[in-house]
């Protein structure tokens, strides 16, 4: 990704992996299953003039709905240039893009700006959650950042959750949603839709 970001080459990849994930949620959409996608935006993308653009392009071709579509960026590519962030996440915003701010608080935002991006959902980063059921300190960041998403209005989501420990720490604070091997190790498109032949979406959200 470092060498694709350097020469250039993650802005076509970018679009590849967008219109690739768009289509087989459109795919899945069909078949009568209501799930959304997640799309992980480098810097780069994200910096792209031409991005909504090619974002409204891709849901024009793949004829998927907009709120099906959930855009990822990290917390430091949004505060390389907040005003611009927050100008390209309204105008995505505006079409019904959901986003999400990842990997949240390994950057240096400020909490004036984090008030301002129209994000969806705060990601915590899995560093947080690791050691969250034996380290205080941990447990009490996970707790404020919480704590902070339901004065912002925004849902949490825990990264890493690698253990039924993990799990029953962020059930108790009252965590949204989770991600982690603990679910779910990464499958492929076939994988995923027997998941989602055994299994309702509303289990595998809980889960």
């Amino acid at each position: 990704i470092p060498c694709a970001e350097e020469s250039g080459l993650i802005l076509p990849l970018g679009e590849w992996v967008l219109r690739t994930a768009c289509r087989q949620c459109k795919t899945w959409e069909e078949q009568g299953h209501h799930v959304n996608i997640a799309v992980n935006l480098s810097t780069r993308q994200f910096q792209d003039p031409q991005l909504a653009y090619k974002i409204q392009q891709v849901l024009k071709e793949t004829q998927l709905t907009p709120s099906k579509l959930e855009l990822e960026i990290t917390e430091s590519a949004a505060m390389l240039d907040p005003e611009a962030s927050i100008e390209v996440m309204n105008k995505l915003k505006a079409l019904g893009i959901r986003f999400s701010i990842d990997d949240f608080g390994t950057g240096y935002s400020s909490l004036g700006y984090l008030k301002r991006l129209p994000a969806d959902i705060i990601k915590i980063d899995r560093s947080f959650v690791r050691e969250i059921h034996n380290k205080p300190d941990d447990f009490a960041i996970v707790r404020t950042i919480l704590a902070l998403g339901d004065t912002l209005e925004k849902r949490c989501l825990a990264e890493g959750i690698e253990s039924s420990d993990h799990f029953e720490v962020l059930r108790d604070l009252g965590c949204h949603y989770g991600q982690g091997y603990w679910i779910s190790r990464p499958v492929g498109a076939a994988a995923f839709q027997t998941l989602l032949a055994t299994h309702s979406v509303e289990a595998l959200g809980q889960a």
